[in-house]
């Protein structure tokens, strides 16, 4: 499954694959805000420049816009970088799109603090929180470009609002062309018995790499590919608490409102356990974006170290 010697970044996947959805029949345009060659929305306005409208720095006129496209029956959907959607017109996608229930898309790139050297004002951590905020958002955070690329197909072809969080910097293919991305299921990469790590995103090759340290330490872990934040795979959360006793999230976002708090939620309703969260607490800053992994602790070792605690003091 793991392909560490291609990498890809997850925010390429928007506009080849409306451009592909668009040739099989499906009824899309597209509303940008000035950053369409960042997000890749741009691909799709070359190629169908009657179904690309560009509203220039008003993200909170895109999203209006994008409200009115799906009022009228069409596949809508709109990107920028997530610290200005939803950063910047958070009341607008609540008024406009949530709360009527409308079918548009929002497909942010720039999450997390894989930015990098645009620093901490442009590190989007608090986007998956908000969104999470709206219940009837689904909220996915692809792992891969191939994840990406199929999570945007589910959203046009799925009907009502979509988050859809990518990521600047190239980063390991995990998926090979068997993979089908479900919504509301998780992805069990690895099976284990000791320890559950739950990741999504850019975390999820680190996810996988900690399963690999903490084998060599005798360490049976299993880890879940957490894609689909909303609707959540509670049966795949709830088993790996009763079937493995310990669970580490891992995220590129504030451990507040993201991954970790939707995990523990589920697991205090349905099977408490000890969990530990490896996430951000605190801003970004500039800097290259696999060297901020490090130093924020967003790493396999982290997790393997949280994982090790858990397993430690659940076997007394």
């Amino acid at each position: 499954m793991v392909q560490a010697a291609s990498t890809a970044a997850t925010r390429e996947a928007l506009g080849p694959t409306l451009i592909k959805l668009v040739r099989e029949g499906v009824d899309i345009a597209v509303v940008d805000a000035d950053l369409g060659v960042s997000t890749t929305a741009a691909v799709f306005g070359k190629e169908y420049p009657d179904r690309f409208f560009s509203v220039g720095v008003q993200e909170q006129n895109m999203v209006g816009v994008a409200a009115g496209i799906a009022a009228n029956g069409h596949v809508a959907f709109a990107s920028s970088f997530a610290v200005f959607l939803p950063g910047h017109c958070f009341d607008q996608v609540r008024m406009a799109v949530a709360q009527p229930h409308l079918n548009v898309k929002l497909v942010a790139s720039h999450g997390g603090i894989v930015t990098g050297e645009d620093g901490a004002s442009a590190e989007a951590l608090e986007d998956l929180a908000l969104m999470l905020s709206l219940p009837n958002f689904n909220v996915i955070v692809p792992s891969d470009l191939p994840e990406a690329e199929q999570a945007i197909e589910v959203a046009a072809r799925t009907e009502g609002p979509f988050y859809i969080r990518t990521v600047r910097p190239k980063i390991p293919i995990l998926h090979d062309d068997s993979y089908r991305f479900q919504l509301g299921k998780a992805e069990m990469m690895r099976p284990g018995s000791d320890v559950t790590v739950m990741a999504n995103g850019v975390m999820t090759k680190a996810a996988l790499d900690a399963a690999d340290l903490l084998a060599a330490e005798g360490i049976d872990c299993r880890v879940l590919n957490v894609a689909s934040l909303r609707p959540l795979a509670e049966e795949a959360i709830t088993a790996a608490a009763r079937e493995t006793g310990a669970i580490v999230t891992a995220e590129d976002h504030s451990i507040f409102g993201g991954l970790g708090s939707a995990v523990a939620q589920v697991t205090a309703r349905t099977h408490p356990v000890p969990i530990a969260f490896v996430g951000m607490t605190r801003y970004g800053t500039s800097g290259v974006w696999n060297e901020l992994l490090q130093y924020f602790e967003l790493t396999p070792e982290r997790i393997a170290r949280e994982a090790r605690t858990l397993v430690a003091a659940k076997r007394g």
